[in-house]
């Protein structure tokens, strides 16, 4: 199968080709990935584009498509589910929602239990818990870093992420250097539903915060 990843739930725009076949690990094939907040918007489409030219290919030999859902900020985050979602549609191929932590475990690779940590900004992680197996034990989550191991229902022996990095003063463990989803690891994560022919779960994304934008609760009086 060839598989485009993308993910935009963190800083790094990430797009990548990657070849899965059942007996062997997600082989990548060529990927583009910047790490600029505020670019998502403005890189992901050249670099999916850039990324297929290398591994050539186009978009119409892909089987399917996985992309990170998060958790992230709203403005980052949507442009992946957006850019894929329309890809799928428009290819009509699958495409298969994946939880940002879950690729950032996979390519940490302790064999040991792991906390993925994402910046959230704001003074917070988004954030979940891991067992040696890399199967996801609690979360995702948004919280304090001070708050986070006082609520981990299992003791974890390292971290990894961002957010990780940023607050290692505060977790008070060891940094694995697996701080953004790799393409590899977005496929690998949901190679079993790729290979099966699943049906996709829906795209919807790990926003885990209410939006800051609400509705006006009265018209403002009006005075002469």
């Amino acid at each position: 199968m060839l598989v485009l990843a993308l993910d935009t739930a963190t800083p790094a725009v990430t797009a990548g080709v990657v070849e899965l076949t059942p007996d062997a690990p997600p082989r990548l094939l060529a990927q583009r990935v910047t790490v600029n907040a505020k670019a998502h918007g403005e890189l992901l489409t050249p670099h999916l584009q850039e990324a297929l030219a290398e591994a050539g290919h186009t978009l119409q030999d892909l089987d399917a498509i996985v992309c990170g859902s998060g958790p992230g900020p709203f403005t980052g985050l949507r442009v992946g589910l957006v850019t894929a979602a329309a890809l799928g549609q428009a290819l009509n191929r699958p495409v298969y929602p994946v939880p940002t932590p879950d690729a950032i475990a996979l390519d940490a690779n302790t064999g040991h239990p792991l906390l993925v940590a994402t910046d959230a900004r704001r003074k917070e992680v988004y954030w979940a818990a891991y067992d040696a197996a890399g199967r996801r034990t609690d979360g995702p989550h948004v919280d304090k870093p001070a708050d986070v191991l006082d609520k981990l229902d299992t003791a974890v022996t390292a971290a990894a992420g961002e957010g990780a990095r940023i607050y290692a003063d505060v977790l008070d463990l060891p940094v694995v250097d697996a701080r953004y989803p790799s393409p590899t690891s977005l496929v690998a994560a949901a190679a079993e539903e790729l290979l099966a022919g699943a049906r996709p779960a829906a795209l919807t994304p790990l926003y885990l915060r209410r939006p800051d934008a609400v509705e006006p609760v009265g018209r403002k009086r009006v005075t002469r």
